[in-house]
């Protein structure tokens, strides 16, 4: 895998389109604007974040490590840049579902916290039930949460070394093309951890580095992730 080259070739023009129309700077304004509330003035924000094994904290399978993944180093992140800010990051995902199975207890689960924003990852287990049945399931947990007025950021796929990365027709490749064309049709926020595990490889750098096991990143791999969510978050005002 440390010799895979070219990998940005992999990136649709559906990512540069969709960053044009979303921008990280604007997308969440006025939550950003009440992550800078002071007290008595501030309230509650909470995120959460849905999905696999990936976003649950599995490591080398069955160790978790609740505190090294990206929810919680989001958490700890977003707590340093508003000191003020009541925030909660609360992890809906469970090992080993699919997007199917994530969208069956979507209502129940995740609408029933009332979250401003919700992160979806299911693009790796989603390999097992085809294109088709994947695209229904996320389009049916983004229309529900944006019918609500919730905010959404979805997640390409993170890395699995059985798969073929030269290769656009592997599922891991259609998956995460899918994630970002449904990203850009329903304006929603994207964070690409296809293109950015991709780009460690592009710059040289060992891919078993940041990979606690075969498709699970280790800390290393999930602050890729975090650094990125983080940049959805920025300060809005002095």
């Amino acid at each position: 895998m440390g010799k895979i080259c070219f990998l940005l070739l992999l990136l649709p023009f559906s990512v540069l389109a969709q960053q044009k129309e979303v921008a990280p700077k604007t997308y969440l304004a006025e939550i950003g604007d009440v992550l800078q509330r002071e007290w008595p003035k501030n309230r509650t924000v909470d995120i959460v974040c849905h999905g696999h094994s990936v976003p649950a904290g599995y490591f080398k399978t069955p160790i978790v490590r609740t505190f090294d993944a990206y929810p919680h180093l989001l958490h700890r992140a977003l707590s340093e840049r508003f000191p003020f800010a009541v925030i909660n990051v609360i992890v809906t995902a469970i090992g080993g579902e699919n997007s199917e199975q994530g969208a069956a207890r979507f209502e129940h689960d995740v609408l029933s916290l009332n979250p401003d924003v919700i992160t979806i990852d299911y693009g790796l287990n989603d390999r097992n039930i085809g294109l088709d049945r994947a695209h229904a399931a996320w389009t049916s947990m983004i229309e529900q949460a944006q019918s609500r007025g919730i905010k959404i950021i979805l997640l390409t796929c993170s890395p699995d070394f059985r798969s073929d990365w030269l290769n656009p027709d592997d599922p891991i490749n259609q998956h995460s093309d899918q994630i970002r064309l449904l990203a850009e049709t329903y304006h929603t926020g994207l964070v690409d951890s296809d293109r950015l595990f991709k780009g460690t490889v592009t710059r040289g750098e060992d891919l078993s580095a940041f990979m606690s096991q075969v498709n699970h990143p280790n800390r290393k791999g999930h602050e890729l992730i975090s650094d990125e969510l983080l940049k959805w978050f920025p300060v809005w005002r002095k």
